[in-house]
């Protein structure tokens, strides 16, 4: 099956103070319901797993913002995040015919998008914690703690660009799932599927998360206040 020609994302605009990051986004700025699917994109995706090059293309118009979104927030760079869309977007037309519907496909397009942009930051041979080890149980954290809660500490009226300074510090695996729980507006139960971990591990990652950029913000706060 030959390679459709795939439109390049427009850039996405600077971000502003109404979609900067936050935390725990309202639920009604979710663009797509889990249940049930969307009964016109399951007849798309059926024809672009057909080798429907047009089908392919309205899959692409659907889910591009998303990633690129995605991409962007995991690299930093407009150039390399369109890149990295491109090239999610040629591994699933190369794979589209393995979807068997065991999950969403938003969820599982999610899951070949991050495969991606894990396999560059690899390549470019960065000091971050890998998705694998992100991923590893916490046992010096006992039972009983809260990981799902708010962290009233990132809301509020905090300097945007020192929030989103330090998310991009984060190690790849924690800025990962802040990314999907409190930016995509993803729930742990997606995270989980999308990332093959436990809903345990994706509330604990999220919480080291927020406790990191917590301490980071205090330190952008200490150092703003010092004469």
């Amino acid at each position: 099956m030959s390679h459709p020609s795939l439109p390049t994302p427009p850039p996405s605009p600077a971000p502003t103070e109404n979609d900067g990051i936050q935390t725990a986004p309202p639920k009604a700025q979710r663009s797509e319901p889990l249940n049930p699917p969307d009964p016109v994109e399951v007849d798309i995706l059926t024809r672009a797993q057909a080798g429907d090059h047009y089908a392919f293309a309205q899959l692409y118009s659907l889910h591009k913002r998303r990633i690129y979104s995605l991409c962007l927030r995991m690299v930093g760079n407009i150039a390399e995040a369109e890149d990295l869309t491109q090239e999610a977007f040629l591994q699933l037309h190369r794979k589209i015919a393995t979807f068997r519907g065991d999950s969403a496909f938003s969820t599982w397009l999610h899951r070949l998008a991050i495969n991606v942009v894990l396999m560059q930051l690899r390549k470019k041979g960065l000091s971050l914690i890998s998705l694998d080890e992100a991923m590893e149980p916490a046992p010096e954290e006992g039972p009983g703690r809260s990981f799902g809660a708010p962290d009233l500490t990132l809301t509020g009226a905090i300097d945007r660009l020192a929030l989103e300074r330090a998310v991009a510090d984060l190690p790849a695996g924690y800025r990962l799932i802040f990314i999907l729980h409190d930016v995509e507006g993803y729930e742990h139960n997606e995270i989980a599927a999308m990332l093959d971990c436990s809903i345990g591990n994706s509330k604990s990652q999220l919480h080291k998360a927020r406790l990191k950029l917590r301490d980071a913000l205090r330190l952008h706060s200490s150092e703003e206040t010092q004469p």
